[in-house]
């Protein structure tokens, strides 16, 4: 267990403002209808919803740079979106707008999610998992090694950003760099991420990659060993949903960190809030204990929020404060 000193971890959130962090990775549009339920519909078995209102806002890689941002860093938003309305929209919305480049081949991926009683009922999604052209790459790439910032994010939600070539040339140029890399990374392209300062699989990812159970400690402390000599990480964070997270570095003993979620309403967005805090976190001179430490204190707090969410520095560190 980890022993909260929070004068430390003030100081730590304190420094979040001086990051400037480059997030790469799959953009879409998270949108939600919210409604209530009152009858099942005479047409067929399923729920009719009367619709109150609807909101937009970030999601995938976007939703990672909001919690970011709401968190007190500057991030520096890199995606591609379609020649439509809600490419239009994420541009707009992205406070970073050179980052969003424009493919007039593909649409916007859009998730829809239809919220009634506090409650998901149903997701709908527009999108085309095809990977970016050459020339693509090569703009986005080009931002790349323009920009200024601190840390490179990558958001993968394998809908054709992160192909194998331009993974191959962020890491190359980030190791030559000397700048720090963190992942959130889908399993299909996870092997690709090597080497990297922090990986955030969740549970259900690494029994894929494995191919064995991760729900007990000793399975998961057996998964994070078998996946540390897979790739070249410097930390992994493996993420337990309710059961928490547990931390992993070579040569080192897993530590196990429970949850401190105390209702659970929606889990939509958590693995973003987590790899955002542990990035800022490790940027900000954090070891990879205190790390974990913030982000699973984070995500205890988006996940009682409804819908794609985000936390603030003040409530982290009041989350904090009630625990020491």
């Amino acid at each position: 267990m980890i022993t909260i000193d929070y004068q430390k971890m003030e100081k730590i959130v304190q420094e979040f403002t001086k990051k400037r962090v480059l997030v790469l990775g799959d953009l879409m549009l998270d949108k939600y209808i919210w409604g209530n339920v009152s009858r099942i519909s005479p047409e067929a078995p399923v729920p009719v919803v009367a619709v109150r209102r609807d909101t937009s806002c970030l999601g995938g890689a976007g939703n990672v740079s909001y919690n970011l941002e709401s968190l007190g860093a500057f991030p520096l938003l890199v995606g591609v979106v379609g020649k439509d309305n809600e490419g239009l929209w994420i541009k707009n919305y992205a406070s970073y707008k050179e980052g969003i480049f424009i493919d007039e081949t593909r649409p916007t991926t859009v998730k829809m999610r239809i919220i009634a009683h506090q409650q998901q009922v149903v997701r709908v999604d527009w999108e085309k998992n095809i990977p970016i052209t050459s020339q693509m790459e090569k703009k986005i790439f080009n931002l790349l090694q323009r920009a200024k910032y601190d840390g490179i994010l990558i958001s993968d939600y394998n809908k054709g950003i992160l192909t194998k070539s331009m993974v191959k040339k962020v890491l190359s140029f980030a190791h030559q760099s000397k700048i720090p890399v963190f992942v959130d990374s889908k399993v299909e392209n996870f092997l690709l991420f090597s080497s990297v300062n922090l990986i955030t699989p969740n549970h259900f990812e690494a029994e894929r990659i494995v191919n064995y159970p991760c729900q007990t400690d000793s399975q998961v402390s057996k998964a994070g060993q078998d996946i540390l000599s897979r790739i070249s990480a410097t930390y992994i964070i493996l993420k337990r949903g309710e059961q928490g997270m547990s931390v992993f570095e070579k040569g080192k003993k897993p530590l196990h960190i429970p949850t401190i979620a105390k209702e659970v309403y929606d889990v939509t967005g958590a693995g973003d809030t987590v790899i955002a805090t542990a990035t800022l976190a490790l940027l900000s001179g954090a070891t990879i204990q205190e790390a974990a430490a913030l982000s699973n204190a984070a995500a205890g707090i988006v996940v009682g929020k409804i819908g794609t969410a985000g936390v603030t520095s003040s409530e982290l560190l009041a989350s904090l404060k009630k625990r020491k």
